[in-house]
């Protein structure tokens, strides 16, 4: 087709099209239909007076509730195990902290104000006003949580309370340990406890709630800061022994009894062998006579000494509690423990841990081959 022919026709039709729709639209306006045009049109938006402008219509968006200080700690990890557990109380300002389920407390905070004792944490406000010993949670404790989240309330007492309580806390020491009922053919045979008797032991402190005190929480003690519960005991094992690892672990798992395995770190670098044991320190290296036949720990100098346990707390993890190496200590001993950011040291005095008891010179209880139930229960009291 030519196209120059084209463009005559497309008037012809467009003229058409005009006709019709201006016919259409009378007969609208002749037919009352106007009204019902003007009803469908939508209103024109509202404008400004001064400008003319549109006026934008108001946002129906609600504005985002904010995170509670729990929530804000748990979006940082995706770890389902993660629970941020927080602190509530008379007084308590702490914030939540990050814990993880299955494993025991982590430094839970020991919290302080003027003119009152600080006497634990508890999982309901009811067993915080009744100091309920049997329901206090600390790091003896392993976390539970429901929906990832926990609440402990802590409970105060009075600076009189905790004196007239007068707790006295047997640190228990153990060493190394035996299957045979006669005991080891040895020199040391003292130290090699029977496995029945430790086993009794230690199903006496789980089944009679025995308060598991931690380190930090023996520390505040001394200070006058914390009140323990009147049956309060530590365990401890020194050297980490096979026999240790082998035999007495295995029973600490059982009664899932919190217990410190004080290490040479010299000779056991691995990690703890349990939940249910802390590994501290029993120096790196000064486990060994020293030049008079004494301790190295008291035989080296304040710097010697703190590098030396400076080594192992980097090894363990923790500067926290020292067992003096044959219980050998003097001032120089304490110093360089003080200077290596140790608070606690044990010795192998006998004693119990009192209300300002030196925290560098912390006495014990030994336990022996062939201590009976019955002398084990009035030790711990």
């Amino acid at each position: 087709m030519d196209p120059t022919r084209r463009g005559p026709h497309r008037l012809q039709r467009g003229a058409r099209l005009a006709l019709i729709i201006a016919a259409v639209a009378a007969v609208l306006v002749t037919g009352g239909l106007a009204v019902w045009l003007f009803v469908l049109t939508p209103p024109a938006p509202a404008s400004d007076a001064a400008t003319g402008t549109p006026t934008p219509a108001a946002s129906s968006t609600p504005s985002p509730t904010p995170l509670t200080p729990a929530e804000t700690l748990l979006a940082t990890t995706g770890d389902p195990n993660t629970c941020a557990v927080g602190f509530a109380g008379d007084g308590i300002t702490d914030g939540p902290t990050l814990q993880t389920q299955g494993t025991r407390y982590a430094a839970l905070p020991l919290p302080s104000r003027p003119g009152a004792v600080f006497a634990g944490w508890y999982p309901t406000p009811e067993a915080a006003s009744a100091l309920d010993a049997a329901a206090r949670v600390n790091g003896a404790d392993l976390v539970t949580c429901t929906d990832r989240q926990a609440t402990l309330y802590g409970a105060w007492t009075t600076p009189e309370v905790l004196a007239a309580a007068d707790v006295a806390v047997p640190i228990l020491m153990y060493h190394q340990f035996t299957t045979n009922p006669a005991g080891e053919n040895s020199s040391l045979k003292l130290n090699y406890i029977y496995t029945g008797d430790f086993d009794a032991q230690m199903a006496y402190l789980a089944d009679t709630g025995t308060y598991l005190p931690t380190w930090d929480e023996l520390a505040a003690f001394i200070d006058g800061h914390l009140l323990l519960p009147a049956r309060s005991a530590i365990i401890t094992d020194d050297d980490a022994d096979r026999t240790w690892l082998e035999l007495g672990v295995p029973i600490i798992d059982a009664h899932r009894v919190l217990a410190t395995s004080f290490v040479i770190t010299k000779w056991r670098s691995e990690p703890t062998p349990s939940v249910w044991v802390q590994q501290r320190s029993h120096t790196h290296d000064m486990h060994e006579a020293g030049a008079n036949g004494e301790g190295r720990m008291v035989n080296w100098s304040a710097a010697e000494i703190a590098a030396d346990l400076t080594t192992s707390a980097q090894i363990l993890g923790a500067a926290e509690v020292v067992a003096y190496p044959f219980g050998h200590y003097n001032d120089t001993a304490k110093a360089g423990v003080s200077a290596a950011g140790f608070e606690l040291a044990r010795t192998i005095e006998q004693g119990y841990v009192r209300v300002g008891t030196d925290k560098l010179a912390l006495p014990c209880i030994r336990v022996n081959y062939g201590t009976t139930l019955a002398q084990f229960v009035a030790a711990v009291g």
